[in-house]
């Protein structure tokens, strides 16, 4: 094969330290933006990103020679570093320890993309350690007696 193709729909989800409610709407945008722009700096393709006050959602397209840990790296770390630069909020901003990163068949894009989109609604019914444990079930990752936020 002359030429490579790939492509690799990468949910990712994380929280912000101690699942504190430090994303208020007043943040959301400076905090989206800053996101988008880490992805697109790194050729990644941003489809979605919406959260709530203690977590973020993202639906991207990852580069095939980049390691979703190196990314996930950097947006969390410029993330926190942009926000707490502002001094938009009376609290440091910081994310928890670890991530979620989940790969997206071509066939269920559509369908995690809205479900991204209507985190405000569906968080009306579930917490996100709850969100976070169904995924992590999901997903095949979740061991016995393990909330899913363990060693992270």
């Amino acid at each position: 094969m002359s030429h490579s193709k790939t492509k690799i729909w990468i949910h990712a989800v994380f929280s912000t330290k101690n699942r504190q409610p430090l994303i208020q709407k007043t943040v959301r945008d400076f905090l989206y933006r800053h996101i988008r722009q880490e992805l697109t700096d790194a050729d990644c393709i941003v489809d979605s990103i919406n959260g709530i006050e203690d977590h973020v959602h993202i639906l991207f397209l990852l580069q095939p020679q980049l390691a979703v840990s190196d990314v996930m790296k950097q947006i969390k770390g410029s993330s926190s570093h942009h926000i707490n630069g502002l001094d938009i909020i009376p609290d440091k901003f910081a994310w928890q320890t670890g991530y979620g990163a989940f790969s997206v068949s071509e066939s269920q894009v559509e369908r995690v993309r809205q479900y991204i989109a209507s985190q405000e609604h569906h968080h009306q019914k579930m917490t996100f350690a709850e969100e976070y444990q169904r995924f992590m079930k999901q997903y095949g990752l979740l061991n016995s007696g393990d909330d899913g936020f363990q060693n992270r």
